[in-house]
């Protein structure tokens, strides 16, 4: 089906607009949403800011006014149909008037799902579909913790150029530079929760914070052109606040896979920083006085599908999972990782620790596919984002 031009730079404008949203909206999902007129200029634009705050529709809906009457909204998620800590966003569309609603993508969680059939009985013209890939890319997280019942995944290593992330003697700090590991504080400061394994936690001591702790708005969202154009009387405004400055900083969770509980008492990550889950195998025994999870043993470590679900069920959106080759070996090779972020500086070892551990990999027949989507350079260094082209193994 053929997307109407205007209709796929509304959605776009959508789109940019939902990835302000980015580590300050969980455990929900980020939205965009833009209004039109019935003459087909903009009214009034909104993104999904803060967990309980106006939803994406409901800020695009107040800054529309009474313009809304008659015109078009276009949403990357479809608008909601229950009652949480804000009303249905599909019963503020239908008293603002709005004749027609233009969707990305159907929202996957039958409590929130509905909104669609909603607007349709009373008359609303609804398009289902429209840039629909664009709108799932940004809000992956998200539909990756509503689809599958997990948290969604990124592992991040630092390398050289030849993938070594440590020396032989074991050293590794500092392999890239200033600027790319603020970039990783930032990504960090997004995710939900923080993951190492226990061999970095004894190697390195490591603290598992993000600096900042309030994520900052990636300038790339806000320095794009807008598409389509603003109408002038909107164009002295922001298109939407960034975070509401009433609302606290988030502080990631951190989690150590430490299987037989050998974290030390005074281990930085069990300071008062930031609260920390040690995940043991259910049957190790210990003293260690921290907030212990159970899981079942896997392999040659722990079950990690049964510890992204337990994570879900806390309302962990999305995981950071930094430390050693053998833990991010472990979640390649149970098809746990959803997006690869790699850090390569202009530099050789020729010997020492590879970035990646044993991967379930015994033949190249069974290598691990990956699609580049982002390259870009950092300070000296250069940063690849890739993903797998079969995402969501573990299904």
């Amino acid at each position: 089906m053929e997307i109407p031009e205007q209709d796929a730079a509304h959605m776009a404008r959508a789109v940019e607009l939902a990835g302000r949203g980015h580590g300050s909206t969980s455990p929900n999902p980020v939205v965009g949403c833009v209004v039109l007129d019935a003459a087909g200029a903009v009214a009034g634009e909104g993104f999904h800011a803060y967990a309980g705050g106006p939803h994406a529709e409901v800020v695009a809906l107040a800054r529309a006014g009474e313009r809304a009457r008659g015109g078009t909204a276009y949403v990357t998620l479809e608008p909601c149909d229950h009652t949480g800590r804000t009303g249905p966003c599909s019963v503020a569309l239908l008293d603002a008037g709005v004749a027609r609603v233009v969707i990305a993508v159907a929202d996957p969680n039958p409590k929130a799902a509905g909104g669609a059939a909603r607007l349709r009985a009373h008359g609303v013209a609804v398009t289902s579909g429209t840039l629909t890939g664009a709108a799932e890319r940004v809000n992956e997280e998200w539909l990756t913790y509503a689809r599958l019942g997990r948290s969604h995944v990124t592992w991040k290593f630092a390398a050289t150029l030849d993938g070594r992330s440590a020396a032989a003697d074991g050293t590794s700090q500092w392999i890239t530079s200033p600027e790319a590991r603020a970039d990783v504080h930032r990504l960090r400061a997004a995710a939900g929760a923080i993951v190492a394994g226990v061999g970095t936690v004894l190697a390195d001591d490591p603290s598992l914070t993000a600096r900042p702790a309030t994520p900052a708005i990636d300038p790339s969202l806000t320095a794009r052109p807008t598409t389509p154009a603003i109408d002038p009387s909107l164009a002295a405004r922001p298109a939407a606040p960034a975070i509401d400055p009433g609302v606290p900083g988030r502080t990631p969770l951190r989690v150590v896979i430490d299987t037989e509980a050998r974290t030390p008492q005074d281990a930085r990550v069990l300071d008062d920083r930031a609260p920390t889950l040690i995940a043991v195998a259910d049957d190790a025994e210990t003293a260690l006085k921290a907030d212990l999870l159970r899981l079942p043993r896997h392999a040659n470590g722990l079950d990690l599908h049964a510890l992204l679900r337990e994570l879900a069920a806390r309302e962990v959106v999305s995981v950071f999972v930094e430390g050693g080759p053998a833990l991010a070996g472990s979640f390649v090779a149970q098809g746990l990782v959803d997006r690869v972020v790699a850090y390569l500086a202009p530099a050789l070892l020729g010997s020492g620790r590879a970035a990646l551990g044993a991967a379930g990999v015994e033949t190249i027949a069974g290598i691990h596919r990956l699609t580049f989507d982002d390259i870009a350079p950092i300070g000296p260094d250069l940063r690849l984002i890739a993903r797998p082209t079969q995402p969501g193994r573990e299904k």
